[in-house]
This record gives structure tokens, C-alpha cells and sequence, in this order.
């Protein structure tokens, strides 16, 4: 009995250790997306707030920001989410703003694939802003 409750409680370790952070849905556009490059994080106050990731996929890519579920249980959900594929020099293509409180946005699909790219992400709450960049891939 108490290696199956020692057991219980290193899933339970396990599983609460990713707790917060952010699993990515299938873009509401295209049905079938990659992940490419890695995932930028923004902070506050060496905390972290919210995941950023590009997707690719239906011939477009796309940006993803996903505020973790750890930061909204300690703040409120004052904060408005944006989020684009970025592209030299400093170009915003698919910009979207999501509605006050919102956990998760995807950008619009952008034809960028012929081009060097990454997702930018923003959380812009009533008393902080942070945003985070994927890598650049081209």
C-alpha cells in the first residue's frame, strides 16, 4: 500500500511540476499546424507570464501567446493579449488583438513562409506589459 501511495504522489509531483504550462490547440483557421523554432517566454518580475510560439501549417504561418495558468491564478485576468508573424524589417503580418482576458490567441495566418520569420506575443495588463520573440526562422 504505501508504494502505490509513493507512487501517487510522484505522478502527482510530476504532473504539478508542468502545471501552467501552455499546451497548444490547433490554430482556428487550419486544422493541422507544426510548431516551429522554440518557445519564447515573457516575464514579469522573473515570473513567468505567457508562452509565445510560431506555427506552420494550410501554407501560412502563424503566432501563438498563451497566458499560463499559474500567472492568472495570482493576478487578475485585466490583461489584453497581441500577437503577429513579424518579418524584416519589423513588419506585423496577421496582427490580432484578443478581447480583455483572454488566455490564448493565434495571429492570422500570414504568407510568410518564403520569408525569415518569428512570432511576437504581448500581455498588456493594467499595471505591467511584457511581451516575448521566438527565434527568427527562415
Amino acid at each position: 500500500m504505501r508504494k502505490i501511495l509513493a507512487a501517487g504522489a510522484v505522478v502527482a509531483a510530476a504532473l504539478s511540476t508542468t502545471a501552467g504550462i501552455a499546451q497548444a490547440e490547433s490554430s482556428p483557421t487550419c486544422s493541422s499546424v507544426t510548431q516551429i523554432g522554440s518557445t519564447a517566454y515573457a516575464t514579469s518580475g522573473g515570473t513567468t507570464v505567457a508562452s509565445v510560439k510560431q506555427f506552420k501549417g494550410c501554407g501560412k504561418n502563424f503566432s501563438y501567446v498563451y497566458v499560463w495558468d499559474s500567472w492568472i491564478s495570482s493576478h487578475s485576468r485585466d490583461f489584453t493579449l497581441r500577437t503577429y508573424v513579424q518579418t524584416r524589417p519589423n513588419n506585423s503580418n496577421g496582427y490580432k488583438t484578443g478581447a480583455r482576458g483572454q488566455q490564448e490567441l493565434w495571429s492570422g495566418g500570414a504568407d510568410t513562409l518564403d520569408q525569415c520569420t518569428r512570432a511576437h506575443g504581448e500581455v498588456d495588463g493594467s499595471s505591467y506589459f511584457t511581451f516575448a520573440k521566438t527565434s527568427e526562422r527562415c
